[in-house]
């Protein structure tokens, strides 16, 4: 959870950010994983997540809607959330994309919009960690409230 205590600054080691402040901006850095928008119209509530194979599998983005749902009343029918763009088959051979879209929709959440964009596949509009073997920029997902 972030507050206005926390504003710019960065935060290490966290993959999803969540406040129910208005007026703060949040950011995170990714390549190849999925940046999750999550928004809930009821509340006003943000958040932002970072989910690549590794995420996906320990459900950061399910931890993101609970902890909006817990600390700030959010009722998931009224969330919408946004998947962007990531690495897909045929580019990596893990679908976590798909898992994420399956988290949204066990959680309840009302409105769930997936770009099905890939990273690896148009390395002129995305940076994509794994087709440029590491030697890449990031993309930075931001959401404010």
């Amino acid at each position: 959870m972030v507050s206005k205590r926390e504003a710019g600054r960065v935060i290490p080691s966290v993959d999803g950010l969540v406040t129910g402040e208005k007026g703060l901006a949040l950011v995170v850095r990714v390549a190849d994983c999925g940046p999750v928008w999550l928004y809930c119209g009821q509340t006003g509530a943000i958040g932002l997540v970072h989910s690549g194979r590794k995420g996906t599998e320990l459900g950061v983005v399910r931890v993101a809607i609970r902890t909006m749902r817990e600390k700030f009343g959010c009722d998931s029918e009224k969330m919408v959330a946004v998947l962007g763009p990531c690495i897909r088959p045929p580019h990596y051979d893990v679908p976590f994309a798909d898992e994420i879209v399956r988290q949204l929709r066990a959680e309840g959440v009302g409105e769930i919009v997936d770009t099905k964009l890939c990273t690896a596949s148009d390395p002129q509009k995305f940076y994509s960690y794994r087709a440029e073997k590491g030697k890449t920029g990031r993309h930075f997902a931001m959401l404010s409230g």
